[in-house]
């Protein structure tokens, strides 16, 4: 799952809301920022301005895929598919399409 990670947070959708991931990620040194789903008995408590950030990430997802050289995976090599993908991000940040 997320052996061998380290990360100050671990944000994820409602469909990783299980207890085996809750309890990795806190004995990790995770603060979990996972929304509880609906069917818990006792619900947990998260971090929702952190939460509403996600979309960021995801939204960056998202204009890496419109390229189809990245959604393919058209480059041969894991160098020059990573050059890619920092073009690309240099792009979006710089807001040229």
């Amino acid at each position: 799952m997320i052996e061998g990670l380290t990360a100050e947070h671990l944000i994820a959708d409602k469909g990783y809301d299980s207890k085996a991931i809750v309890e990795q990620a806190g004995n990790q040194g995770m603060n979990v920022v996972i929304p509880p789903r609906k069917n818990r008995t006792t619900p947990r408590s998260y971090d929702e301005d952190l939460y509403k950030l996600r979309h960021l990430i995801e939204n960056a997802f998202l204009h890496l895929k419109r390229w189809r050289g990245i959604a393919t995976r058209y480059a041969k090599h894991s160098a020059s598919f990573l050059a890619a993908v920092q073009i690309r991000c240099i792009a979006l940040w710089a807001d040229i399409s």
